[in-house]
């Protein structure tokens, strides 16, 4: 018997792409930041510097997500993405409120503020774009 594999859809087609390398850039940017944070001076702000090394984890599971394309996947990326807005609004407003509990910034800090806000638009472009993949898909 031969079975006929589906290819995974793609999620990664037009702004997909653009998604995939604003992830990946992200990826780089708090993985870099934190794993030098945390090598040279973890005792001033664990918590911290805890925080940059997960979402450079989120955002380098979303991308393999995006990547990998299929439905497990995009519905994957999207708990990811909501997960990592909930983090970016969580840390934002408590840095926003109680400044002194984190002596350094995190990546999530100021709703992204030292990134230019990407952490906190992003997850939403990418929600946006992962359920308008589900409905093509559906479609």
């Amino acid at each position: 018997m031969t079975a006929v594999e589906e290819k995974p859809a793609r999620l990664i087609s037009g702004p997909g792409m653009l998604l995939v390398w604003f992830y990946g850039v992200m990826v780089v940017a708090a993985m870099s930041r934190s794993a030098y944070q945390i090598a040279t001076d973890f005792d001033r702000a664990p918590l911290a510097y805890t925080l940059s090394a997960v979402a450079g984890v989120v955002y380098g599971f979303i991308t393999y997500s995006l990547v990998r394309g299929g439905e497990t996947a995009r519905r994957a990326a999207l708990l990811c993405c909501a997960a990592e807005l909930a983090g970016v609004l969580i840390v934002g407003t408590w840095t926003v409120v109680d400044p002194s509990a984190f002596p350094d910034a995190t990546v999530w800090s100021y709703y992204g503020r030292d990134y230019v806000l990407i952490p906190v638009l992003l997850p939403l472009s990418a929600m946006y774009w992962l359920r308008k993949a589900r409905d093509r898909r559906s479609a």
